[in-house]
């Protein structure tokens, strides 16, 4: 039986710097007693390489000069990981919950981050796409490289961000930001050899996410949640712990 309602968000394209202000209005309200519950937010971000809380400048390989020729930006954010490249053909799978929501302990991040990255291998495989998880390195990895890079953080038991799983991206990029000590990401097209659709990975992921958190989704729609980008006041505890 599910122990865990899952709502589900379908958005298309978001500029990064939106995300964050949707990110940091679902932390708060995921947070309150009275709040919505476990969030899974599907879109895609372009022409940003963001640097996780295991990643320095010397991670990416590009020089600022061709950094600005390509149009692509580079920015730090809180949360675990290291640095990833975003691009078309990228889709960003954020899950936004109470630990305790999700049927784990307050404290399990562990147990979480195991669940969250094997519905990404699930999805992967589902897909037709060989994938692995090394011990000891966040993500989902197959023979192209870093499939799924994945970095979170929590927040006295409220998790937010997640992961980022290169559907059909071109990796001249990804090739030249070293995203784990393994390098830099591959793709499931480049693992099938053949088209990898994001439709058909929105589907897959979602189921998938929803089976790894023995979770039932009970509503599926498609936009921003809430509507606008327009951000919430802050959640009132600071202590965050980054995972990834």
């Amino acid at each position: 039986m599910p122990t865990a309602r899952l709502s589900v968000w379908l958005a298309g394209r978001i500029d990064f710097e939106d995300y964050l202000r949707v990110a940091e209005r679902l932390s708060f309200e995921v947070a309150e007693p009275d709040g919505c519950g476990p969030t899974l937010l599907l879109c895609e971000h372009a022409d940003v390489i963001t640097l996780g809380r295991l990643a320095s400048r010397r991670d990416v390989e590009l020089t600022d000069d061709e950094l600005q020729r390509m149009g692509i930006r580079l920015r730090f954010v809180g949360r675990g990981g290291g640095a990833v490249p975003h691009t078309t053909g990228q889709l960003a799978v954020y899950l936004f919950a109470r630990l305790t929501d999700l049927g784990l302990g307050e404290h399990d991040v562990a147990a979480y981050v195991d669940r969250f990255e094997t519905g990404l291998a699930a999805a992967a495989a589902a897909m037709k796409c060989p994938a692995r998880r090394v011990p000891g390195i966040p993500g989902v990895f197959g023979n192209s490289g870093l499939l799924a890079a994945v970095g979170i953080s929590v927040r006295r038991g409220v998790v937010s961000h997640g992961g980022f799983v290169n559907v059909a991206t071109a990796t001249e990029v990804c090739r030249r930001v070293r995203t784990t000590p393994q390098g830099g990401m591959g793709s499931v097209e480049a693992e099938r050899r053949r088209r990898a659709a994001p439709t058909e990975a929105r589907s897959v992921i979602v189921q998938e996410m929803a089976a790894a958190f023995n979770a039932e989704v009970v509503s599926l729609q498609s936009g921003i949640p809430g509507g606008s980008t327009a951000a919430r006041p802050p959640s009132p505890h600071p202590a965050r712990r980054h995972v990834g």
